[in-house]
């Protein structure tokens, strides 16, 4: 019989391998600034820097933060909302609530958020989505 096999890993083991798991899941927090344009009457439309989040400590949603210029109070506007609604709306749109997704041509989608001040339409590079939802599925993959 193998060493192994007669002498099981310790708890202190398996806490110690538990703890790297998780330290390795915070250290993968996802940060992509990509540009997205603001949809309205206007033939031209307005560029915009725009912040993609994910932590792993909330596993199913996602950020999309917008820069204090954009806001009237001067701050960060952020959202945060169910990544599956995003995944979901690069393919058909979906969404019934303040935020709504769908796809816009081959290359583009349209996210729209509902606020008490009005709604913004805002309309990104479905590359960009697509790169940073990849990135935000690695953190979340349990090992078999």
């Amino acid at each position: 019989m193998s060493a192994t096999a007669e002498n099981p890993p310790t708890a202190s083991a398996a806490t110690a391998v538990a703890t790297a798991v998780v330290a390795a899941a915070v250290a993968a927090a996802v940060e992509e600034r990509v540009t997205a344009r603001v949809i309205t009457d206007d033939p031209l439309y307005r560029k915009i820097p725009v912040a993609l989040r994910f932590a792993p400590a909330e596993p199913l949603a996602v950020r999309i933060v917008f820069p204090a210029g954009l806001s009237p109070e001067g701050t960060d506007n952020e959202w945060v909302f169910p990544r599956a609604l995003l995944e979901a709306g690069l393919q058909a749109p979906t969404g019934t609530g303040d935020v709504r997704v769908w796809p816009c041509g081959r290359v583009q989608a349209v996210v729209e958020f509902h606020s008490p001040e009005g709604v913004a339409v805002i309309q990104f590079d479905i590359a960009a989505l697509r790169r940073f939802l990849r990135r935000t599925n690695a953190p979340v993959t349990q090992p078999a």
